[in-house]
C-alpha cells in the first residue's frame, strides 16, 4: 500500500465508527462521504494511467486529464444514487455536493502530504479554490442531474450533456 491508501483508510476509519453511531437517516451522508473519497482515491490511478499512456508532462496532465476525469468519476457515484434509489430533487442536490466536498477535502489532504504546507497563503488559496471548484462543479451538475431526471426524454442526453 502505499500512502494515499493509508490516507483514505486513516479518513475513512473514524467516518465509518461515526456513521454506526449516527441513526438510519444520517448513514447515507457517510456513504457518499465515503464515495467522494473512493472516487477520488480512483481518480489518482486513472489520471497516472492516463498520463503515462499519453506522455503528457505535468501540465498537460494537470489541465488536460485530470478535470476530465475527476469530473467523470465524480458523476458516477451520483449516476448510481440516480439509478438504483429515485432519490427525490432536493436529495440530488445534496448527494452530489457531499460527493464533491468529500472529493475536494480528500484531494486537499494528499496535497498537503505530498507537498507540505511551507506557504500557508499558497495552502490557503489552494483550499478555497480546489474546494469551491469541485463543489460548485458538484452543485451545478446536481441541479442539472435534478432537472433533467424529472424529464424521461431527458435523461439520456441531459445527463451525457452535464
Amino acid at each position: 500500500m502505499t500512502y494515499i491508501e493509508n490516507v483514505f483508510l486513516c479518513m475513512a476509519s473514524p467516518l465509518l465508527i461515526a456513521a454506526l453511531c449516527m441513526g438510519k437517516r444520517q448513514r447515507k451522508f457517510f456513504l457518499f462521504c465515503f464515495a467522494g473519497m473512493g472516487v477520488c482515491l480512483l481518480s489518482a490511478y486513472i489520471n497516472t494511467f492516463f498520463a503515462a499512456l499519453y506522455k503528457a508532462d505535468t501540465f498537460a496532465a494537470t489541465t488536460e486529464i485530470a478535470p476530465v476525469v475527476e469530473e467523470v468519476m465524480k458523476l458516477l457515484p451520483l449516476l448510481f444514487y440516480l439509478l438504483i434509489f429515485e432519490p427525490k430533487r432536493e436529495q440530488i442536490k445534496n448527494t452530489a455536493v457531499v460527493i464533491a466536498l468529500s472529493f475536494a477535502t480528500f484531494e486537499n489532504v494528499c496535497y498537503l502530504i505530498q507537498n507540505g504546507a511551507g506557504h500557508f497563503s499558497f495552502i490557503f488559496f489552494r483550499g478555497i479554490g480546489t474546494g469551491a471548484m469541485h463543489v460548485i462543479c458538484g452543485a451545478i451538475v446536481g441541479g442539472g442531474l435534478a432537472y433533467v431526471w424529472q424529464r424521461t426524454w431527458l435523461k439520456i442526453a441531459g445527463t451525457c450533456g452535464l
